[in-house]
């Protein structure tokens, strides 16, 4: 298997084209893996859907609280008292991987208004049950529940949704996910004229990447991988070497 052969380990794999009655491989034994930022990607499918609804608007003016303060990776304008907007944030979001971004827009949408959004989707596997913090100690977050949950069979039937404009605002969250900045795992394995609008999870315990590849020629496909390895630059490198050998049967299927 791929994942063996590339030092995935038991990875969770999810390939499928996106193309009626397209082939699909799937290596998947259901154990809960956390999603890591991942989770960022249905959050901002819960903004989508509040916005369809009525309830706000990507002008939504908002400002960031200090209770919401977290690390970043990346630099971020979202300090304390910063007047930002929900598509400004579902942006930061999702192409920086923001966590800051990300729990204000926990407090903008409710995290069990924003569950039941997705859910209603067709997605009764995601639940949002707390904040994202960037290092220990983790943030304060007395409304937590639990651990977010987005197993990666969901992250691959979202993402296809995603793709096929079959969930609100499709477009917007593909344009986003196509400027990501994070682009040092599956990306790796790529070549030049292929696109990636993908989103990239990470902590000391997992590492993952998920999202839409179009090859030259127009096949597009769905490739979301789930890995209990710890995140660094050895596991990004394995993340390459799968895309790799991967990305050969993909041209040929």
């Amino acid at each position: 298997m791929l994942g063996e052969q590339t030092g995935l380990g038991a990875a969770q794999i999810h390939v499928r084209r996106l193309a009626p009655d397209g082939p699909n491989w799937t290596r998947d034994d259901g154990r809960t893996v956390y999603p890591a930022s991942l989770i960022k990607l249905p959050l901002a499918t819960a903004a989508a859907a509040a916005i369809a609804a009525g309830r706000l608007d990507w002008e939504t003016a908002v400002t960031v609280q200090a209770r919401n303060l977290t690390l970043n990776d990346a630099p971020s304008p979202c300090v304390a008292g910063y007047r930002s907007t929900v598509r400004e944030l579902a942006t930061l979001m999702l192409q920086r991987s923001d966590n800051v971004a990300t729990n204000q827009l926990y407090d903008l949408l409710g995290r069990d208004r924003a569950t039941a959004d997705v859910q209603a989707l067709g997605y009764p596997e995601i639940v949002f049950r707390r904040k994202l913090s960037g290092a220990l100690p983790l943030i304060d977050d007395p409304d937590a529940t639990g651990r977010n949950v987005f197993p990666a069979a969901a992250a691959a039937r979202l993402l296809t949704a995603i793709a096929e404009r079959r969930v609100p605002h499709a477009d917007v969250l593909l344009n986003i996910l196509s400027t990501s900045w994070w682009d040092v795992k599956l990306s790796r394995g790529l070549e030049p004229a292929d696109r990636f609008a993908h989103k990239t999870g990470d902590t000391d315990e997992v590492a993952h990447d998920a999202g839409i590849l179009t090859l030259p020629g127009g096949a597009r496909w769905v490739v979301v991988v789930y890995t209990q390895l710890a995140s660094s630059d050895e596991a990004d490198a394995r993340f390459g070497e799968f895309m790799r050998a991967l990305r050969p049967f993909l041209l040929a299927a």
